[in-house]
């Protein structure tokens, strides 16, 4: 069975305020492991939540857990609820193709596809049955990435003739053509430059009106400008989550403090 929409497209103020994502006690093991221990946090609408932490902490982990990327990994295993539209996203009548549809993901290095420019856009909406304009669509994905005017000339090029920051963008505008309603990022800024970093941060903001955004990043500076809610992260467990100026102004924990301030991670 798909996930169904359950929100009231006409209360947006209401949206606004709506939890997209709960996670509920939520273990991801491997191999009997846990490398992600008993998380509890809410993901709300049209917001960007950061998750930060030390190398190792289960960041990554956490992420790909919510669109069910960590499927793909022999020996994983999930714990606890993960619920999105008053569904849980692993309940044995989700179809984890639809979820990954909902809930888009941004991978830490750009991968493009060895195709042209369109296509990387055209190719998952053709094979998902997409009927509207193939042309609307590519052009609209690309302007939301904010690279339509940097490539509308030359569409039919190859994608890997890009830079790195341009190749993430498309990235990005090839999640969104999938019209998501979340979009997962897991460090898409640590293989840029600076300049490249600052389009992709601007872009979050443009984009966090339409989706909701959730990035994994271990820039501290990152989190610290482009998220409402920030989750701090250490050997698994959640240490501490909240609104992003409270995490790295007047947190609740010390060792939350402690990896703020750069005493450690």
């Amino acid at each position: 069975m798909a996930l169904v929409d359950t929100a009231d497209a006409a209360a947006d103020k209401k949206k606004a305020q709506e939890a997209v994502l709960d996670l509920q006690e939520v273990s991801v093991l491997y191999s009997g492991k846990a490398a992600v221990k008993k998380v509890s946090c809410t993901v709300w609408r049209n917001r960007i939540t950061s998750i930060i932490g030390p190398s190792g902490c289960g960041k990554s982990t956490l992420l790909r857990s919510l669109n069910r990327m960590n499927d793909f990994v022999d020996g994983v295993t999930i714990e606890g609820k993960i619920l999105f539209a008053n569904q849980n996203l692993y309940g044995d009548e989700v179809d984890p193709v639809e979820v990954r549809r909902r809930i888009g993901m941004v991978f830490q290095k750009p991968n493009p596809f060895p195709k042209t420019i369109y296509n990387n856009i055209s190719w998952g909406p053709s094979i998902n049955g997409y009927s509207g304009s193939m042309d609307e669509l590519v052009e609209r994905s690309l302007q939301q990435a904010a690279l339509w005017e940097e490539v509308k000339d030359r569409l039919q090029d190859s994608a890997l003739n890009l830079s790195g920051g341009q190749q993430q963008r498309l990235c990005i505008a090839r999640a969104l053509a999938m019209e998501p309603q979340v979009l997962l990022m897991d460090e898409p800024c640590s293989a840029l430059d600076p300049i490249s970093t600052a389009h992709i941060e601007d872009l979050l903001f443009e984009l966090q009106s339409r989706y909701t955004i959730v990035i994994v990043t271990h820039n501290m500076q990152q989190a610290a400008r482009v998220s409402d809610y920030t989750a701090f992260m250490e050997m698994g467990h959640l240490i501490e989550f909240g609104e992003t100026d409270q995490i790295f102004t007047r947190p609740e924990k010390k060792r939350t403090e402690e990896y703020v301030t750069g005493r450690f991670g």
